[in-house]
């Protein structure tokens, strides 16, 4: 696309020292590599983006960082590393920082959480092009939702009652409108939406569908283990699939 070669796409990857649910959680290994790795890998294999730089608050995260091919040019502020921190204020940080300390001027970021080790770079590249393709705002990756909203309850003591009244109405999953979920694998937007209107999310939003099983989330370690076992065992059991049907 030619038109990308107009841009400068920077990628984020913001990688706080602290965590609620798993202590240390960007840097836990998993299969052989520490998270935040994965991210970094895919990051750097894009067709688009020009720099990857990883935005944290610790000397250790920095250092496995680099060790894996990411810049850190920045430590991030303590009070931009807070648990209920904007991922928003992270973000304009560390642009301003490129285009203020080094005079680096961006043109969209791309951002990567490292909780998301199973996106691929595939993924990334199809939301940049979605961007510059549709003249979107911003992109966003979904994947379609297990439980659907029209099937949930909602408790009152021990008296279930419809979550979404219309629910009741349907009985068979075919005929359920599909719903999707944000999964946090790539945000991708442009830097004056993100200033303009101080979201990683625009007004004029574009998606793209990511499959369930490449969308773990990593909050806790329950879905660490699901996402080991998947790196480990999915490519082989896909093999094991294709050589039975030969």
């Amino acid at each position: 696309m030619s038109v990308l070669i107009m841009q400068r796409v920077v990628a984020i990857i913001p990688a706080r020292s602290g965590s609620k649910g798993i202590p240390h959680k960007n840097i836990q290994e998993i299969a052989g590599k520490p998270l935040l790795a994965y991210t970094i890998e895919a990051a750097l294999k894009s067709k688009y983006v020009n720099r990857v730089i990883v935005s944290t608050d610790s000397f250790e995260i920095a250092k496995i960082a680099k060790s894996y091919g990411a810049e850190v040019p920045f430590l991030r502020p303590s009070e931009l590393a807070m648990d209920d921190t904007p991922m928003v204020a992270v973000i304009q940080h560390a642009v301003r920082y490129l285009e203020t300390v080094e005079q680096y001027f961006v043109n969209i970021v791309v951002i990567l959480q490292p909780t998301s080790p199973l996106r691929k770079t595939k993924y990334i590249d199809e939301a940049i092009e979605k961007l510059i393709k549709s003249n979107a705002d911003s992109v966003i990756a979904v994947c379609e939702v297990k439980h659907h909203p029209f099937w949930l309850f909602i408790l009152d003591g021990d008296k279930a009652r419809p979550f979404i009244e219309e629910g009741l109405s349907i009985t068979r999953r075919q005929e359920l409108p599909k719903v999707y979920s944000v999964n946090g694998a790539v945000y991708v937007v442009r830097k004056d939406v993100l200033f303009k209107e101080n979201s990683i999310i625009g007004k004029n939003t574009r998606a793209i569908v990511m499959p369930r099983e490449e969308s773990v989330d990593i909050d806790d370690y329950f879905d660490l283990f699901i996402a080991e076992m998947t790196i480990k065992y999915w490519k082989k059991w896909i093999e094991d699939k294709l050589n039975s049907m030969v």
